[in-house]
């Protein structure tokens, strides 16, 4: 997408968010109130700011006075119709009511929806994290009104970096909440969320997050999850096997003064053992120092629920002093079957110390992505935003605006190789055309 979208790009991604049901619950809160500036129009200057990636209200509606045909779309036809900031932060406290909140998540959930049914491989692989934003508290009376209402405030959250041997090496500190994702890696795409204290730890999070993604997306769509070691827990595991999902999750240091087991049912003339991470290894006991092999990874027998490994020596292709002591008359050598279920957090499908699992693994690098434009190209994490309920709007809306962009990137044109200039559209980009117009001719039916 363009740094500077244009008004056909801000147009599109106007029609791409399904806000029927949100602006209907707005204009029933507003009542017989006043109607200064309609609720759609406060909507849409609230979706311009991000998405014209303005720091401030103020700047947006200053781009919006002096262009009119950017104030037209919003449905504004005089200047004198344009809110002032102090419109659209009194709008934004009331966006944040739960009530409107959970209307927004539901517009985000039909964009994924959408986006899933006609993106084949949307949600294959994902991947997790969760990341810092800054926030401020508001007055005594609005956190006890915004406590009343069930949103949590903003708190204090630290989080420490350690190296291989333990040791503190990094702190982080800030004040205000944590952002939950799961997103597609390959097309880089939020597909759930959750906003929770600092406290709230990230593999806390994860069924909540599988739980909304699995709703949008159809049933086995999700193959694998990535995470860093902060999911790395029995239950998280436990969930994923459950659910038909490989992890990929970097594995948390606990065992104390051992750095390796023998593998049960394995006797000590197989000399089989494994690591903390899971990786089997044998020894070869002949040689003199001893010396000990990483057993050849064959594949995940999926039916058997068991990963399969076999003598490196007779993989590989070379000689190993104790292959008589081992292997015997085993034309194909020794091979061991290990149950996943014995331990799900050191025996995954996918094996740690594969190139598989490390290709894989390199995914979760489109989350950090999506968080670090969350926070630099639409200020998430500026800490300017005072209170639960407009902090909660903000990410809501920027959320919203992500999606918006992703279907318009990909309703766009593509060029074609055999011309130099020509454009076409994809079957994709005709798929969201057709199903946004049936959308639209749907709500104005309504």
């Amino acid at each position: 997408m363009e740094d500077s979208p244009s008004l056909a790009t801000v147009r599109h991604c106007l029609e791409a968010i399904p806000d029927s049901s949100l602006l209907l619950g707005l204009r029933q809160a507003r009542g017989r109130g006043r109607d200064d500036y309609p609720v759609s129009v406060l909507w849409g200057l609230a979706v311009l700011t991000p998405l014209l990636r303005h720091s401030s209200y103020d700047a947006c509606l200053a781009e919006v006075r002096r262009n009119p045909t950017l104030y037209r779309l919003l449905g504004v036809e005089t200047e004198d119709q344009i809110p002032h900031h102090w419109n659209l932060s009194r709008f934004l406290d009331v966006l944040g009511h739960p009530a409107h909140l959970a209307a927004m998540r539901a517009s985000f959930d039909a964009m994924v929806r959408r986006l899933a049914v006609v993106v084949p491989d949307l949600g294959h692989r994902t991947a997790g994290d969760a990341t810092a934003l800054c926030a401020r508290r508001g007055d005594a009376a609005r956190q006890k009104a915004e406590t009343r209402l069930g949103l949590p405030q903003p708190a204090g959250g630290r989080k420490e970096y350690t190296d291989a041997e333990g040791k503190v090496v990094k702190v982080v500190e800030w004040f205000g909440y944590k952002l939950h994702l799961l997103v597609d890696v390959r097309h880089e795409l939020v597909l759930a969320y959750r906003i929770t204290e600092p406290a709230v730890g990230d593999n806390q999070m994860i069924e909540a997050l599988l739980e909304q993604a699995r709703a949008n997306l159809p049933e086995r769509r999700i193959e694998s999850l990535a995470y860093d070691k902060a999911a790395d827990d029995e239950a998280v595991h436990c969930l994923l096997h459950a659910a038909g999902i490989k992890p990929l999750i970097e594995n948390r240091a606990l065992w104390k003064g051992e750095s390796e087991r023998m593998l049960p049912g394995h006797t000590g003339r197989s000399n089989l053992v494994y690591d903390e991470s899971g990786t089997i290894h044998c020894y070869d006991k002949v040689s003199t120092p001893i010396v000990r092999h990483r057993m050849a990874y064959v594949g995940h027998e999926a039916k058997r629920g068991t990963l399969k490994y076999r003598c490196p020596a007779r993989h590989e292709g070379w000689t190993c002093p104790s292959d008589a002591r081992c292997n015997g008359d085993l034309r194909y050598g020794v091979v061991a079957r290990i149950k996943s279920e014995l331990d799900l957090r050191r025996f995954p499908p996918i094996p740690r110390a594969t190139k598989q699992f490390e290709r894989l693994y390199k995914g979760r690098t489109a989350v950090e992505r999506i968080n670090a434009r969350l926070k630099l190209y639409w200020g998430a994490d500026d800490g300017n935003v005072i209170g639960a309920r407009r902090f909660h709007a903000m990410a809501s809306v920027l959320l919203l605006v992500h999606l918006a962009l992703g279907t318009t990137l990909a309703r766009s044109g593509r060029s074609t190789m055999k011309t130099l200039g020509g454009t076409r559209l994809s079957p994709i980009a005709k798929a969201l055309d057709e199903e946004i117009g049936r959308e639209r001719s749907a709500e104005g039916e309504g």
